[in-house]
């Protein structure tokens, strides 16, 4: 495992992206797309929504994740 993101596609209500996340937050964001019984396409097109338009999604996501590692609800 390295510190190094990873680029993975994503699919945003119909709209291919990339989003760049190390190995660690991948697993865990998959983790609570399954613990939460939805794809991680809809998890990831809500934290997308939800974003301050300033905020790119990738830090988005890591914000969410620590949230909810951290036992608070985004």
């Amino acid at each position: 495992m390295t510190g190094r993101p990873h680029k993975r596609s994503l699919t945003l209500r119909g709209h291919r992206t990339s989003v760049s996340l190390e190995d660690s937050f991948w697993r865990v964001f998959r983790q609570i797309a399954a613990e939460d019984s939805r794809p991680i396409n809809d998890l990831a097109a809500e934290i997308d929504a939800a974003r301050d338009p300033e905020v790119g999604l990738a830090s988005a996501i890591r914000v969410y994740i620590l949230t909810r590692v951290m036992g608070d609800n985004p």
